[in-house]
């Protein structure tokens, strides 16, 4: 057997292994997740890159979760060939059609905006990438298998799959993968996925999983620890009330899958228990929306105290006003809000759809906050924000940057190194392969330390790009 890192090694977007191998009765090759590289030109070298082999060679392809990722690049590995099954649990297929349409929507009106832009001489900079479009994100989804949570699946004979909780997202899952070799004794495979945090609000907690041959683990947060919740919300609170009183508006870039729904949950929360009045608030995402409503259709999927909150939300609408915002022109009537405003809004890494406009019209001026709530890839323009530029490039304009910004640690969906750890306790024996990707550098690097100092697990290896492992 091979695994082949085909993304998120040694950084944190770009999901995808590739396994190679001999079964009783033929070869077999397959895809652990099929990630869109996020971040600047870099990126989109990376994404436009052909596999190792041709797509129709694969078999199957096993996907984690719906956040772009761990998922964006699947219609255009469908495009290029491959037929196979892309198998998922239920909940997860949902969310895939609502991320994979956003992200074929956003590069093609990215794209015609720019080429517009480009024929008037007004564009600068390079040309944005078409990765794909809309009809070839639809076909894709013809391909997409759902398969309920903790239930034991063969994609093909001599190979076992079962999606465990993740508690990442609506739909995460950790990939079980036994596999039966030719002449060989079975060998288990486990993928985290991203994994959540032990008890966080709103989802539920991740599976523990007793055995694996060989681990890949994530390790985003493997570096630090998290802020606890109580502080978070203190912060919160603080920004909010402040910003408002001061006559500003508050911009929440969000991931629409997760943060979203979580914000929403705070806000809600702390009006509850009194701590912030009626807030106005804005979600101005279709996807989020469409996110929204399917996790109010999924509540099996979240926990006591959300499903709790739900219904007190139910039973006191007047409490906090959220809109949801349609079409693009009620989006653009939202920069005439000056004042009073809380506007969550995607991307969460700033790197296009709305967040963009609500940015450039907010960041030049003092009384307005901008707070980031998730993580913030290299070389995104959310990280730019987060390390303290005086002024960001939006759309081929520099922006000054004047508006406070802030960052909310607690409010990851990322498991922190003290969580990460706690899983890894979950397995009874040592891995005989344990690999740490998913993470830049210096927190991967720090969570192999950890892990060696905690659980005196010494064969640890991190895997850079494209290197191949053979596990006997």
């Amino acid at each position: 057997m091979q695994i082949q890192f085909l993304g998120a090694a040694g950084e944190v977007t770009g999901s995808k292994y590739l396994i190679h191998t001999s079964l009783e009765e033929s070869s077999c090759k397959f895809l652990v997740d099929y990630g869109m590289f996020q971040g600047a030109r870099e990126a989109d070298e990376k994404n436009q890159k052909l596999l190792p082999l041709h797509p129709e060679e694969i078999s199957f392809l096993v996907l984690t979760h719906a956040h772009i990722d761990h998922c964006g690049l699947i219609p255009r590995l469908c495009a290029e060939g491959f037929k196979g099954p892309i198998y998922c649990t239920t909940t997860t297929a949902k969310l895939l059609e609502i991320m994979l349409l956003d992200s074929a929507h956003i590069q093609v009106s990215d794209f015609e905006r720019a080429e517009r832009k480009n024929k008037l001489g007004k564009w600068r900079g390079d040309m944005p990438v078409l990765l794909y479009d809309t009809k070839q994100a639809i076909e894709s989804l013809n391909q997409v298998k759902a398969i309920p949570y903790a239930k034991k699946f063969s994609p093909t004979p001599s190979i076992e799959v079962t999606f465990e909780e993740a508690g990442h997202i609506l739909g995460s899952s950790i990939a079980v993968i036994d596999v039966k070799e030719k002449n060989e004794a079975s060998k288990r495979l486990v993928f985290s996925g991203d994994l959540g945090m032990f008890e966080k609000p709103i989802f539920r907690q991740p599976s523990l999983i007793e055995s694996a041959d060989v681990l890949i683990v994530e390790s985003t947060y493997g570096d630090r620890l998290h802020r606890n919740i109580k502080e978070t919300e203190n912060e919160l609170v603080e920004i909010v009330t402040q910003t408002l009183e001061r006559g500003g508006n508050v911009i929440m870039p969000a991931f629409a899958v997760g943060r979203t729904q979580e914000i929403l949950f705070i806000l809600a929360d702390l009006i509850r228990r009194e701590r912030l009045p009626h807030l106005n608030v804005w979600v101005d995402s279709p996807m989020a929306t469409k996110v929204t409503e399917l996790t109010t259709a999924c509540m099996d999927e979240l926990d006591d105290d959300a499903k709790l909150l739900y219904q007190w939300l139910l039973d006191h609408k007047n409490k906090i006003d959220v809109r949801f915002v349609g079409d693009v022109e009620e989006s653009k009537s939202l920069n005439r809000l000056k004042s009073g405003a809380i506007i969550i809004s995607s991307s969460g890494m700033c790197q296009a759809g709305r967040i963009l406009h609500h940015l450039i019209n907010n960041l030049p001026f003092e009384k307005n906050a901008i707070v980031i709530t998730g993580f913030q890839a290299l070389r995104t323009l959310g990280r730019r924000l987060v390390d303290e530029a005086v002024s960001v490039k939006i759309m081929g304009e520099y922006v000054d940057v004047k508006a406070s910004i802030h960052t909310l640690g607690g409010l990851s969906a990322h498991a922190d190194r003290d969580n990460l750890l706690k899983w890894l306790k979950g397995f009874k024996q040592k891995p005989k392969h344990v690999f740490v990707v998913h993470g830049e550098p210096s927190a991967s690097v720090h969570f192999v330390q950890s892990i060696r100092e905690t659980l005196n697990w010494n064969d640890v290896i991190i895997p850079t790009l494209q290197s191949t492992f053979d596990i006997s």
